[in-house]
């Protein structure tokens, strides 16, 4: 092989070692316990995995410049799709709740009282003026005995972003779900 081949070889071998930075990886944190939560059920709830359009079913953190436009936190992701993340934390909210007879997602044979159906219809930062974290999830609870939808309703929230960082934007958007997650379970504990 002659020099100038094996030395070209060697220079693509070694830029494809070199790499970008990973991004920074965030994730919803756990609710905290809910205080103060009226009501008490022996049922057992199941959750499963929410629906959301494909913008917001990834690992992306969506920010919209505008309405009608879409962007990304840049070098940042979510430590899971945002689904996912979404079923988990809330589950955790359940639980943390200690008024739920028992919580789950499919798989774990509970023998299911009632389901909440949800879709993530908002969960950005909205940069259109001074940038909010932007929530909106609708629930559907549904008796999994009968099939029937016992009340639907949608949950949304805002929250003013404390700074320009990327750890602020994720903070934000935290704040905004356990408030979300908070409003979900005292609603759910007041309907079954």
């Amino acid at each position: 092989m002659c020099k100038p081949v094996l030395i070209a070889l060697l220079t693509l071998g070694l830029s494809a070692c070199v790499t970008s930075a990973p991004p920074d990886t965030f994730e919803i944190s756990a609710p905290p316990l809910v205080p103060n939560v009226a009501g008490r059920t022996r049922a057992q709830i199941l959750i499963p995995e929410p629906t959301a359009i494909k913008t917001l079913d990834s690992e992306k953190i969506v920010v919209k410049p505008t309405p009608y436009s879409v962007e990304y936190l840049a070098n940042s992701q979510w430590s899971d799709r945002l689904p996912r993340m979404v079923q988990l934390r809330l589950l955790q909210a359940f639980e943390n709740s200690g008024r739920v007879g028992a919580v789950g997602v499919p798989g774990q044979g509970l023998a299911i009282d009632y389901q909440l159906v949800m879709e993530v219809r908002k969960f950005e930062i909205n940069a259109a003026s001074a940038a909010r974290a932007t929530i909106e999830i609708s629930v559907k609870a549904l008796n999994d005995r009968n099939g029937s939808v016992v009340r639907t309703r949608v949950f949304g929230t805002e929250v003013p972003v404390a700074g320009a960082t990327n750890a602020d934007y994720v903070a934000a958007l935290d704040r905004a779900f356990d408030k979300i997650s908070g409003e979900i379970v005292g609603w759910t504990l007041a309907l079954i």
